[in-house]
């Protein structure tokens, strides 16, 4: 049997894995053989069939995340008590995946279970971040201001989110409509005017006998090509998402593009400062903090560095701002602020003044990188057209000369 394991390593982070096993029994022998505490062993069909609810009643999102949080800390605040809060909440989010995962909350406090741990079986849906800052809460005794923190970063991670999709959404609807005008001219109306041509016995220019002859290539091959296209793009997108390997691969060429360089290491940054912040606040040690933070990032580079600095660094005696200033992808401004805030106390305050300070620079880099965009795809599919409409325009203009 296949048993679905959510268990914890000894520094406490969270790990979700499948076992062969011929009982819970060896389920439990291997997790303890590994140094891992379990905190949810099911059937792997059973996990199938909580994500197949899940699916059909909704996930949950990061604005359902961002509710849970503010109202959690705003009841926490006010004096209620945590299991009370989580029926009230229980009272008022008719989602059924949210209403779900606050029943299951439930059950697990009146079994005794520690509070992280319903956001522990779902590493899925709660971040990294999310699911560690509570249990440093609640191991604190500060779930109020973890949640109060939560929410206020959650926000602006939606609002940051929101802010990139609204700013390339046109670029990447007229890079499409670009390729679907592309794709009928050359697979469609090409070949045809190109056999127009042909049939009646013309000898167009040069030029146009070129154009003409991509257009018949096209006919004749063009569904074979789209098929290789697609092909190659699936094997593409496994290899990114199975390959370590071919993941920095591709994310070194995409992060070195100008302008998108900029963008990307920005957003990094943005999300880096935002982070550790939020984990140093709930009260988590500086290196564990690191960890999860390298964990949260997609930027390779930024990922590797934030390892050393707990690993190679802070842990062998060096001071933070030691640490960072032997890393050169962060700008000195941040080496320099990160620093100053550890000898004045007040690291995390200056990481999210830095976090907010990467919200307006990514906005200005965005309309610059969108700027550059749209007349470069206008003048892509205008060229396209152009060379199409010149192949076709020269050769009835001789003709009209003749007659």
């Amino acid at each position: 049997m296949q048993f679905h394991c959510v268990a914890s390593q000894q520094d406490g982070k969270i790990i979700e894995s499948d076992i062969d096993a011929r009982g819970v029994e060896e389920v439990l022998a291997v997790l303890s053989a590994r140094g891992l505490h379990p905190v949810s062993i099911k059937l792997a069909t059973t996990a199938k069939g909580r994500m197949d609810r899940k699916i059909f009643g909704g996930n949950i999102t990061l604005t359902d995340q961002v509710f849970i949080s503010k109202y959690l800390a705003l009841m926490l605040k006010i004096g209620t008590g945590l299991l009370q809060a989580i029926n009230i909440l229980i009272d008022d989010f008719s989602k059924p995946s949210v209403h779900s995962f606050l029943v299951e909350v439930k059950t697990n406090l009146e079994k005794g279970m520690q509070f992280y741990y319903a956001f522990a079986r779902h590493p899925k849906i709660f971040s990294q971040v999310y699911i560690n800052s509570i249990k440093a809460g609640e191991t604190s005794g500060n779930l109020e201001s973890v949640f109060d923190d939560l929410a206020v970063s959650l926000s602006k991670e939606k609002a940051l989110r929101d802010q990139i999709k609204s700013a390339l959404f046109y670029p990447v609807i007229l890079f499409v409509m670009s390729i679907l005008i592309l794709v009928f001219l050359v697979m469609f109306a090409l070949p045809k005017i190109a056999g127009v041509f042909s049939e009646s016995g013309f000898d167009p220019p040069i030029f146009s006998k070129v154009v003409f002859a991509v257009g018949f290539f096209f006919g004749d091959y063009g569904l074979w090509i789209l098929l290789a296209g697609i092909i190659c793009f699936a094997v593409l997108f496994v290899g990114y998402r199975t390959s370590l390997v071919f993941k920095k691969f591709i994310l070194s060429i995409l992060f070195n593009l100008p302008l998108v360089r900029d963008v990307v290491k920005k957003i990094s940054i943005q999300r880096f400062a935002a982070t550790l912040s939020s984990l140093i606040k709930a009260g988590m040690q500086i290196t564990d903090a690191l960890e999860i933070t390298a964990d949260s990032i997609t930027q390779i580079e930024l990922k590797e560095a934030l390892i050393r600095i707990s690993k190679e660094g802070i842990a062998k005696g060096l001071t933070v701002g030691e640490a960072f200033k032997r890393e050169p992808f962060f700008p000195k401004t941040v080496v320099n602020l990160v620093a100053i805030s550890e000898r004045a106390g007040h690291i995390e305050e200056v990481l999210q003044t830095l976090a907010d300070f990467y919200t307006s620079e990514i906005d200005s880099s965005l309309k610059t990188l969108v700027s550059f965009l749209e007349p470069i795809l206008l003048m892509g599919i205008g060229l396209v057209i152009g060379l199409i409409a010149l192949a076709i325009v020269v050769p009835i203009y001789q003709l009209t000369i003749q007659f």
